[in-house]
């Protein structure tokens, strides 16, 4: 049985072009992982980054790669460089314990650092920080710290010195242990030496050395005592200090080095084992019940706890559909039936495998802490709870947003159709918020999605990733409908046509419901006018019907439907007649109610530099937007507003123009509310002569 203390579960953060690609294959070098290190411009490296790298930053070679440092197992896991606003960010997040924040020494702290970093803080996951690329024209290690304080609001721990700028970088110096470590020319990772401190270096090493150890030892108070009596603490002490700084987030020990000259990544590594948390440091997840409300219960990381893990990736690749999971508690053993506690549904455990670079490693079992790969799950998507069947669970209650904006899709040559179909059905297993169908009408596929950029990210992949040229139509609104009236009306349904004939008569009240309550049907019917047994049939009349509105024909929303009284025949009358006795009364009725149209109203989150606050409120002003508030950081201003879908296509272009390419926004589905009649008057318009067109 592995010790969870030697397990680290880590992420690569980064902004495009940081590094993140070149540091994770020294890492494997140095660890022996592999033996020949693959470049990124040469596009050979390990974990070789899809074409949509800058867009997204995530590799899709592999989501775990498995590697060892000074007998301590490290996972290090993909983690989405940008986030698209799908649920996978989050979950890659989940699964973290710890990670890498990788900086350019040049570029420094970037928009999408920023993102990146707020993530991660959000998620509380432990970081140390490595300043990279010292060895380019503009680096300059002091500069980028300095912007780690003040834009990521972030207290940067400083753990090593450089010897040299730009050019003649050739090494560190280890504050801790006052040694320096200077590389050769060969660009070997091992082609060290350790070398006494440059003597013009010496000052610098001692006041930096000084503030370290004021930093660590804030985490003790008896060390701080002694400290400040003159006793410097114990190596293990510092140790332990810095340690538990560095899993509460109060500071970030960072490092700097040139990961593509191979100099200072063996001090990296170090410190991931020395200060990141173990699976077990860490405070662990609650467990929820399936709406998402805690139980109380916590997944204690344990291997005697029952079995409980998280799917956070569902890939394809040329071995076959693969689900990467994170092992919370519990073992897990080849043969093992389990219980994914969202469908209800038990699968066998066939072959799992440890993700090797770009090979795999069988395996017969595994164990809390353990990330790894199972091959050929079925019915399993990202944020799916495997667990114990005798012991059912929720990791994260999967709450997913309807998809509130589509775009059409065809093939641009008629050999595309079946490779697009195999694509866009590996597409949706991955991604629970991208949804697909089928217009009856004009037989286009429509891409449903949460927003315009994941939309463009799907577009882009099935034309990249998967070789599809496609034909793109115009983003279009999910739009809805509903009534604003209460409407008491009678229907009758007659038919006689020789035989048995049909008969239904029903009295009812169509009045608007409670916001978010969809369909709602109810029957206070006394003295047996309409027989119990036709109520389902009713109902389901009703129904069927919600699906298409009289204003432009979207779904209709929040309708209460009461049957109140009606009429029955002893031998005309049945379920069949009294289903289509609803259809009618549906038809007849809803047209009187006073519909109106119904808007996806987003929830907006905006971040920007406080200099451009007063340009971003008055942009989402002029977009029907409504401010809820603003919350001001170190790093700039939150905006939280609420502004309706319509509004926002092309946000993300405006936003970079007003704050100089620094802003930053998320947006999520929040409601639908009424639309303005200006607003729908035109998309009723529009779609009632898209029908005529038709």
């Amino acid at each position: 049985m592995s010790d969870l203390s030697h397990y680290r579960n880590i992420g690569i953060f980064a902004h495009v072009d940081a590094g993140k690609t070149t540091t994770t294959e020294r890492i494997l070098k140095l660890t022996g992982k592999i033996h020949k290190t693959g470049e990124v411009h040469d596009g050979e490296s390990t974990t070789d980054f899809m074409e949509q790298e800058a867009e997204r930053g995530i590799t899709i070679q592999s989501a775990a790669i498995t590697t060892f440092w000074k007998d301590h197992r490290m996972n290090i896991i993909d983690t989405p460089g940008h986030v698209d606003f799908t649920v996978e960010v989050y979950r890659s997040l989940k699964v973290l314990d710890g990670g890498i924040g990788v900086f350019c020494g040049s570029g420094g702290v970037e928009p999408q650092s920023e993102t990146n970093w707020r993530y991660a803080d959000e998620s509380g996951v432990s970081r140390i920080i490595f300043v990279n690329k010292l060895d380019r024209m503009g680096a300059d290690f002091h500069k980028v710290v300095e912007q780690v304080e003040n834009v990521l609001a972030a207290k940067p721990m400083v753990m090593v010195l450089p010897i040299g700028r730009e050019e003649d970088f050739v090494g560190v110096v280890d504050l801790l242990t006052r040694q320096a470590y200077v590389w050769d020319d060969s660009g070997l990772p091992e082609n060290y030496s350790i070398q006494d401190i440059p003597a013009d270096m010496v000052d610098d090493v001692e006041m930096y050395r000084e503030q370290l150890i004021e930093l660590a030892v804030e985490q003790d108070d008896d060390l701080m005592m002694a400290y400040m009596e003159g006793e410097e603490p114990a190596m293990e002490d510092i140790k332990r200090c810095i340690r538990k700084g560095t899993r509460d987030l109060v500071f970030f020990p960072t490092y700097c080095g040139s990961a593509f000259k191979n100099k200072g990544i063996q001090l990296v590594l170090d410190a991931v084992v020395d200060y990141l948390p173990s699976p077990t440091d860490v405070i662990p997840q609650d467990l929820t019940d399936e709406f998402g409300e805690p139980t109380g219960e916590v997944a204690t990381v344990s291997v005697d706890e029952p079995f409980r893990a998280l799917a956070f990736k569902i890939m394809d690749d040329r071995f076959g559909a693969l689900t990467f999971i994170r092992i919370y508690s519990g073992k897990l053993k080849k043969g093992d039936t389990i219980l994914n506690s969202f469908t209800g549904k038990t699968e066998r455990i066939g072959r799992m495998c440890e993700m090797e670079a770009d090979a795999r490693k069988e395996l017969d079992s595994a164990q809390a802490g353990d990330i790894l790969a199972i091959v050929g799950m079925k019915n399993v998507q990202t944020g799916h709870t495997l667990c114990d069947p005798k012991h059912e669970c929720t990791l994260e209650a999967m709450v997913f947003p309807e998809p509130v904006i589509s775009i059409s899709v065809k093939p641009k040559d008629k050999g595309g159709s079946e490779k697009m179909g195999i694509a866009i059905g590996k597409m949706v297993a991955e991604d629970p918020t991208f949804k697909v169908h089928t217009d009856e009408d004009s037989g286009e596929t429509i891409l449903r999605g949460m927003g315009e950029l994941h939309l463009d990210i799907k577009v882009d992949i099935l034309n990249r990733t998967y070789g599809v040229d496609l034909e793109v139509g115009e983003p279009q609104v999910a739009y809805r409908e509903t009534i604003t009236a209460e409407v008491e009306d009678s229907y009758t349904h007659k038919k006689q046509s020789g035989g048995s004939g049909q008969f239904g008569k029903i009295d009812y009240r169509i009045k608007p419901g409670e916001q978010n309550s969809g369909f709602v049907f109810t029957s206070t019917v006394v003295g047996g006018n309409v027989p119990k047994e036709f109520f389902p049939a009713i109902e389901k009349g009703f129904a069927s019907m919600m699906d298409t509105g009289v204003l432009a024909g979207f779904p209709v929303l929040d309708v209460e439907i009461e049957l109140f009284d009606g009429g029955f025949h002893a031998v005309d009358s049945s379920a069949v007649a009294f289903e289509i006795a609803a259809k009618g009364a549906f038809r007849q009725s809803i047209a009187k109610a006073q519909p109106k149209l119904l808007e996806p109203i987003m929830k907006v989150d905006v971040f920007t530099p406080e200099d451009h606050v007063g340009d971003v409120i008055g942009d989402l002003n002029r977009r029907r937007g409504m401010i809820e508030g603003q919350d001001a950081g170190a790093s700039g201003v939150r905006i939280k507003a609420l502004v309706p879908l319509s509004e926002m296509f092309g946000y993300i272009g405006s936003l970079r123009t007003m704050t100089s390419g620094r802003g930053q926004f998320s947006m999520e589905f929040a409601h639908y509310a009424q639309c303005p009649n200006s607003v729908s008057e035109k998309v009723i318009e529009e779609e009632r002569a898209k029908k005529a067109a038709k």
